[in-house]
């Protein structure tokens, strides 16, 4: 009897492969991508003081405002700025809260003193007219107090962070006296915000805003063009969104921040 010998042929492993050499090269670039993120991050974290790029934006001299800016983080606050800052938040940002304010303000004093908090502090120069000092509100008052600089009228309280795997600066809060509304600054300090977003390499400048702050709606939204997030409640589930209290805003970069810059130059 004649026997015959079989040679099994190995499975064609041509179409696997190529499958997990996809995989492969997928996952590479995604990890590449991750890292390179967070490398951005981390170097944004790093500068010591963001606003040493931008010299135009030391001072503010419009509207009758005389003031000027200096870097801060919030590990590195003194007792008094803290207690100006958390006092100024109150200040403006009870009433829209209403109730959840309680809850919210243990989290918010948390966040400003947090290691990752960055700052952008503003005071009223020392030629500023006297007489305005009279009319300052408790948490201006509590600022003059400050022996290493002159009174606060303001801060902006920002973060670098990822949302949506994109590299963000997040404005957590930008909080002025009542004084010193309606003459300019809260834009001229934005637009600081987004041109130091844009040195850093970061993909937008995203904030939240309580839907019951009508007139910082309208400020973002109309007169800096602010857009809904795609992750504020109200574009994720337009249903769950009406429940929530607050709208997520970003604003995705082009290529105004030269403008902006010749703008204050001038």
């Amino acid at each position: 009897m004649n026997s015959k010998r079989f040679h099994r042929s190995p499975p064609s492993s041509s179409g696997g492969d190529g499958v997990n050499r996809e995989k492969k090269v997928k996952r590479k670039e995604i990890l590449a991508k991750k890292k390179a993120i967070d490398e951005l991050i981390k170097a944004a974290c790093t500068v010591k003081d963001h606003l040493s790029s931008f010299p135009p934006f030391r001072h503010y001299d419009r509207n009758g405002l005389s003031l000027y800016l200096e870097s801060g983080r919030g590990d590195k606050l003194s007792s008094p700025v803290k207690h100006y800052i958390q006092s100024l938040l109150k200040l403006n940002m009870e009433g829209p809260y209403g109730s959840e304010w309680p809850v919210e303000e243990k989290v918010k004093r948390r966040e400003m003193v947090a290691s990752e908090a960055r700052y952008i502090l503003v005071h009223e120069a020392p030629n500023s007219n006297a007489n305005e000092i009279t009319m300052m509100s408790t948490a201006e008052k509590t600022s003059t107090c400050l022996k290493e600089s002159d009174p606060l009228v303001g801060f902006v309280h920002y973060r670098f962070i990822i949302e949506e795997e994109i590299p963000v600066l997040y404005v957590y809060e930008l909080q002025l006296v009542p004084r010193v509304h309606g003459k300019g600054l809260g834009k001229f300090l934005m637009q600081l915000i987004e041109l130091i977003a844009q040195k850093n390499c970061m993909g937008a400048v995203m904030l939240t805003v309580q839907k019951a702050n009508l007139l910082a709606m309208k400020f973002y939204i109309s007169k800096l063009r602010y857009t809904i997030s795609t992750i504020s409640p109200s574009r994720v589930n337009p249903m769950i969104g009406m429940e929530k209290s607050y709208e997520i805003l970003c604003k995705a970069f082009n290529d105004e921040a030269k403008s902006i810059l010749e703008e204050v130059d001038k």
